[in-house]
């Protein structure tokens, strides 16, 4: 099992794509005057999510809607499920105001699309097949821990729950169509419409530059994850321990669900991946719309300076390394 883990761990911070993201967080952290254009960030971002969608699609496509119907289903129970148990440990534990746990708890139960496409990568670089339709667990998985999160938080403010108010149009609004997610959800629908046939057609424009594409996003992530370290401490150490041990559990619990639904090792991986990840795209737009009370630094940083480097530079080896233990 150790060396299990030293191997998985020395394959993945030898990536470019997780070395392209230390010399961004180098950058920052040095006070380099790199900076990426905003909308080069936003067509870096709606790239991979349309080429990610796409090609989930066609390997849903291919391997057929029953196939991938029971890990789906366990996929979003788990995003649905994760903000009720975190929510109270944040609150209680962490004696975090309730709207600011309910907004933190949104996050965690809510998955990050780049952190699922580094661990495919990775998945790649060792050779370890998965189930190519394994995207669709990251779309069923974004938008239900959004919606808890947003109901939690409405209720601890004292408010009708938002489906008693007439405000669950706008928390929907934003969990399922917001950018993220409609380009995810749409380009897998395409793709599974496609099929193989239509993805001999673009694989020039959406397989053969998505690794140079990823390397580029990670270093605008780098920078971005740099600038956000200064706000640890105003965040706290319970925060970051709940930043890096919770992902941790629900990598594990993922990964165990993943085994249970029959996934490959390479599947229970990306479950688990997905499973330990938390959200800086969608649920911080869903947050600001629906919770502007909550603070921004409290459910942002944790997630983007904590978790997400955590997770790409040695969480997603110790949960490839957990699912081949596990295997064997």
């Amino acid at each position: 099992m150790t060396s299990d883990i030293l191997h998985a761990l020395s394959a993945n911070l030898l990536t470019p794509a997780v070395l392209f993201f230390a010399l961004g967080l180098a950058a920052a952290l040095l006070r380099s005057d790199l900076k990426f254009p905003e909308a080069l960030y936003v067509t870096l971002t709606i790239y991979l999510l349309t080429a990610l969608g796409f090609k989930g699609g066609v390997a849903i496509s291919e391997a057929g809607l029953r196939t991938v119907l029971l890990p789906a289903l366990a996929a979003m129970a788990l995003g649905a499920v994760i903000p009720l148990w975190a929510y109270p440990l944040l609150r209680y534990v962490g004696r975090l105001r309730p709207v600011d746990a309910a907004a933190i708890a949104a996050h965690y139960g809510s998955v990050s699309a780049v952190t699922f496409i580094t661990a495919t990568n990775y998945l790649k670089g060792i050779n370890v097949p998965y189930e190519p339709y394994a995207t669709a667990f990251l779309a069923v998985m974004e938008s239900p821990a959004i919606i808890v999160g947003v109901l939690l938080g409405k209720m601890s403010l004292g408010r009708q729950p938002a489906v008693f108010n007439g405000s669950i149009g706008k928390v929907l609004h934003e969990a399922v169509l917001g950018r993220s997610v409609f380009l995810l959800v749409g380009a897998l629908l395409v793709g599974a419409l496609c099929g193989k046939a239509g993805m001999d057609k673009v694989e020039p424009f959406f397989v053969t530059p998505f690794q140079g594409v990823l390397a580029l996003f990670l270093l605008e992530m780098g920078l971005v994850a740099g600038r956000r370290l200064q706000d640890l401490k105003k965040v706290g150490p319970f925060l970051v321990a709940f930043a890096v041990l919770l992902p941790l559990v629900h990598g594990v619990l993922g990964v165990l669900l993943g085994q249970a639904a029959g996934l490959s090792v390479g599947g229970a991986t990306l479950l688990g991946v997905l499973a330990a990840s938390a959200s800086y795209i969608a649920a911080p737009a869903a947050m600001r719309l629906s919770l502007p009370e909550a603070n921004p630094a409290l459910y942002l940083t944790p997630s983007l300076a904590v978790t997400f480097p955590f997770n790409i530079s040695l969480g997603i080896p110790l949960f490839y390394a957990l699912a081949h233990h596990l295997h064997r």
